[in-house]
């Protein structure tokens, strides 16, 4: 059995980062964006956007809107880096408030149900009767349009409608449900985010704005593309949890170890397989790397067998580092002190709360964490004044209820 380039696993050691706050920093430094709040989606794409560099302000409700999973604020982590203001947009001078920063902004985003902004007015055309330069992005499940486009719904349906749910599980067992990254943040919020980015580019040279329809289901279907070729081209056209990267293969595929952990293997390339055998010992008759479906079982107890001799981590002594294309899997309590996460960063500690960095970075324009999460409304007094409010009439909207100016030291 031979040992290469690997480390030890020091999984015990809580390697966190504690990054100071950062302050208009990044590639999109002098952007200003008005976020509708949300849940989902429209939030991490103004995460996002925030950390990029863009000034985002979040216009929260008034009062509790019962959205989402009730979280006290500052567990909101994809509020982070960017203030709230609260105001009614229920009332005709919350509604004027929205459009006054809608005056002074570049782009504003929202995730509610196709029709509502435009009852509230701050829809697309009210908006760009006021700034005919603004980007108007919008994210939902099913799209703006289409026979189900007025219907509720949440990740789960969206994936299900467009092959991802599918085609994720074991083999002979229900699909598995892969968390919301696939509808919300996959194809929700990072479509979302590319789309205003897009579009703002070529606001630059046309001196127009436009809307941008980001629906989930539009955004997960994009993200099986290439899963779609692959069975076209009859590589992966099998049952689910039958086929190479669907856990079929033996050579992409989870094994548990002898304490109850689990690693990953995916050497897809036969190089890499060789690779992976030759460090574990196996040889490669025993188990070949085979694209005949047919000998992936019997190369799978094979694995299987053998990667239940060892702990988790006597195998990341003898596979981590090598290319044999092997991880640890590990817990969201592991992942930011594994070495790999701690030497870059990936994940970071802020007021006692381990989160994920700001992502992706940049060599020159670097972006990062801006701010942790804010309660709604609680910068409300201070976010006016900077877009342009006087204090007389931001002392008026608060007095008629119109705004929330109380929280957090801010009346």
């Amino acid at each position: 059995m031979r040992r290469g380039r690997a480390q030890s696993p020091v999984y015990h050691l809580g390697l966190v980062h504690h990054v100071p706050e950062v302050d208009r920093m990044g590639p999109l430094q002098g952007l200003k964006i008005i976020e509708l709040a949300g849940i989902g989606p429209c939030p991490m794409c103004a995460m996002l956007l925030a950390e990029l560099g863009a000034d985002v302000v979040r216009v929260d409700r008034l009062a509790d809107s019962g959205l989402g999973i009730d979280m006290a604020p500052e567990y909101h982590l994809l509020n982070r880096s960017r203030p709230s203001i609260a105001v009614d947009l229920k009332h005709p001078d919350g509604v004027e408030t929205v459009l006054r920063l809608v005056d002074c902004a570049d782009a504003l985003i929202e995730g509610f149900r196709p029709g509502v902004t435009e009852r509230l007015g701050i829809g697309p055309e009210d908006c760009a009767a006021r700034n005919p330069h603004l980007v108007y992005g919008r994210v939902t499940g099913w799209g703006q349009d289409g026979p189900l486009a007025g219907s509720a719904g949440h990740d789960l349906n969206y994936i299900a409608l467009t092959g991802v749910l599918h085609s994720i599980g074991r083999r002979g067992a229900a699909p598995t449900p892969p968390l919301n990254l696939v509808g919300d943040f996959g194809g929700g919020a990072l479509y979302l985010a590319l789309g205003v980015v897009a579009a703002l580019y070529e606001a630059r040279g046309s001196g127009r704005g436009q809307t941008v329809d980001a629906a989930m289901i539009d955004g997960a279907a994009s993200l099986m593309t290439s899963a779609c070729a692959l069975k076209a081209a009859g590589i992966s056209d099998g049952p689910r949890g039958e086929n190479v990267l669907d856990s079929g293969a033996h050579y992409y595929e989870v094994y548990e170890t002898s304490d109850g952990g689990y690693v990953s293997v995916a050497p897809v390339e036969p190089k890499f397989y060789t690779e992976l055998l030759d460090r574990i010992g196996l040889d490669p008759g025993d188990a070949p790397h085979s694209a005949n479906r047919a000998d992936w079982s019997t190369s799978k107890a094979k694995l299987a067998a053998l990667f239940r001799t060892r702990t988790r981590d006597e195998w990341c002594e003898i596979l981590e580092g090598t290319d044999a294309c092997f991880a640890p899997v590990l817990g969201m309590d592991e992942a930011h002190r594994h070495p790999h996460n701690a030497a870059r960063a990936t994940f970071l500690e802020r007021d006692g709360i381990v989160q994920p960095n700001a992502a992706p970075r940049f060599s020159r324009t670097s972006g990062g964490i801006r701010c942790s999460p804010s309660a709604p409304g609680s910068e409300t007094r201070a976010v006016l004044a900077d877009w342009g409010f006087t204090a007389a009439e931001i002392g008026d909207l608060a007095a008629r209820g119109v705004i929330a100016c109380e929280n957090a030291g801010d009346g």
